[in-house]
């Protein structure tokens, strides 16, 4: 059974396409009040962290601008501060909304696929995955706009930071669980859709002739266990599981799981999208309440 956010949130019915804006905004005025909630909590609990509550979360005027102002804080230093770092985000999300939507559903997969994660602030504020893949997100978009140098420069800071190399180019869906992030390398023409969970160690590599269609297509709903190798232009089918350790050098079936060195198939995944059976919650997230408990 699929874990729920506590308190009176619920899941509403799969809004009509022309409820798809007005759900959308919806759910992110929810996903909003409940972390400045939470962060209001935590100051009143631990004083000394006070001032990165405040200026991460309190004093910020939207959830966009939070997410912005707390990766471009960690991505800053001596070289290139935080201020460009912010301003191209702002200029990223002003471009393309989709950007700032794929905030919120990374940070609501972050909570609902991590049992060890109770509360949106502890993800906002300190999860590599989350933080690594909002650092992409940026990277790519000035990658397609032609600032290849900043982008190149974002990936070198995100593996400094986060341990993780992802290639600009690369394509990332939404809505994606990327847990601890530490060894997580992505080549430039791999490909992540929507709603996919991917554990530690994890290598979506190449095999081919250099700048063919080389790097792997992982589908929808589609679940890869730490330390996986995936290697090539082949496909991970929409639900299907990888198992730990595991070698993929041929095309997986949907909804099926493989496991071994080189890995075979061991049977059906145990459900229909292994990814959303690890406590998904759809982007139509609803609240009966404005002021939702936690």
């Amino acid at each position: 059974m699929n874990r729920r956010i506590t308190g009176r949130m619920t899941l509403a019915p799969k809004p009509e396409p022309s409820q798809a804006v007005a759900a959308e905004s919806g759910s992110s005025v929810v996903l909003w009040a409940r972390l400045r909630l939470e962060a209001e909590k935590a100051v009143g609990s631990e004083r000394a962290l006070a001032p990165l509550l405040v200026n991460s979360i309190l004093n910020r005027s939207t959830f966009e601008d939070a997410v912005i102002h707390r990766v471009a804080a960690r991505l800053g230093n001596e070289s290139v501060p935080a201020a460009p770092i912010s301003d191209a985000f702002a200029q990223a999300i002003a471009d393309d909304p989709a950007i700032a939507a794929a905030f919120r559903r990374d940070l609501l997969a972050a909570l609902e696929c991590n049992v060890a994660c109770g509360r949106l602030l502890q993800a906002f504020l300190y999860f590599n995955g989350f933080h690594t893949l909002q650092t992409h997100r940026l990277a790519h978009w000035l990658w397609r706009g032609g600032r290849r140098d900043f982008a190149r420069y974002l990936r070198s800071r995100s593996s400094d930071l986060f341990q993780t190399d992802i290639d600009p180019a690369a394509r990332l869906g939404a809505g994606i669980f990327l847990k601890r992030a530490t060894g997580f390398v992505v080549g430039s023409t791999a490909v992540i859709d929507d709603d996919v969970s991917i554990l530690q160690n994890v290598t979506l590599g190449g095999a081919g002739r250099k700048g063919a269609d080389r790097h792997p297509k992982i589908r929808r709903g589609a679940m890869i266990g730490a330390g996986a190798r995936i290697l090539g232009n082949i496909e991970i089918g929409s639900g299907a599981r990888i198992a730990a350790g595991s070698l993929v050098l041929h095309p997986v079936a949907p909804n099926a799981t493989v496991a071994g060195v080189p890995a075979r198939p061991v049977g059906p995944a145990a459900d229909s999208e292994p990814a959303d059976s690890a406590n998904r919650t759809p982007a139509w997230l609803a609240c009966d309440s404005f002021a939702c408990s936690i």
